[in-house]
């Protein structure tokens, strides 16, 4: 395994952020400190942590992946995360996106800090991610569920941000009813293949919906109640 210095990381780090800037990614100020926080060569499986800043998806085990930097960007943005915002996010994967969304709405040193739910139904990614968030010092900041994300946590509902980082053959009832007045949600629809649209959906402070299709992704399938099972 390679093992590179904190001056190299910093370096690639650098690299990544030019690069989405560039490309029109990474717009805000805001974006750009989470990247910089977010150490992702700790989110990683530990065999491709030299390959952490490299911006494609990662395999992190059992058939699942680390979301390629630009999408959690791309997502993180269109969410227009703000501090004090409260997520549901469905996939919590290694945790990492989590962090990103933490970071976002719950800086250090926020008066007004929000609060990230992250469900994950692949038990035997719980421990890997909870390590790496705490490791990280996001527990306060993250509460991790094992569970079915289709369902939602309709104790912790409304919520103002829903991220669905698993893709689904429709909208599933639950997080619809779960989105507060005001909410965003971003889901990937589509089949369990190669590839999706991504799907914005927003309730007005009326309770009324609109959406509109973000561009083709591609995302590991959503299994449980109303995904695509096992």
């Amino acid at each position: 395994m390679i093992r590179m210095s904190e001056y190299e990381y910093k370096k690639e780090v650098d690299d990544l952020v030019r690069r989405l800037r560039h490309s029109g990614y990474l717009s805000t100020q805001e974006m750009e400190r989470a990247v910089r926080a977010v150490p992702r060569e700790e989110f990683v499986h530990p065999s491709a942590r030299q390959h952490a800043y490299t911006d494609t998806p990662l395999s992190i085990g059992l058939g699942q992946t680390i979301s390629a930097p630009h999408m959690c960007v791309i997502m993180c943005e269109a969410l227009k995360l703000r501090p004090g915002q409260k997520i549901l996010e469905i996939g919590a994967g290694s945790g990492y996106h989590a962090a990103l969304c933490a970071e976002m709405i719950a800086p250090t040193g926020s008066p007004n800090p929000g609060h990230v739910y992250t469900i994950e139904i692949v038990k035997g990614l719980i421990e890997f991610a909870r390590n790496n968030l705490e490791r990280t010092g996001y527990s306060d900041r993250v509460t991790l569920i094992h569970g079915d994300g289709g369902l939602g946590l309709p104790d912790h509902a409304p919520f103002d941000r829903i991220l669905v980082a698993a893709a689904a053959p429709r909208v599933p009832e639950p997080l619809m009813d779960q989105l507060a007045p005001g909410g965003i949600m971003l889901i990937p629809i589509g089949s369990r293949g190669l590839f999706q649209d991504l799907l914005m959906i927003e309730k007005d402070d009326g309770g009324r919906i609109s959406q509109r299709y973000w561009g083709g992704v591609a995302f590991v399938p959503l299994t449980g109640k109303y995904g695509y099972g096992s």
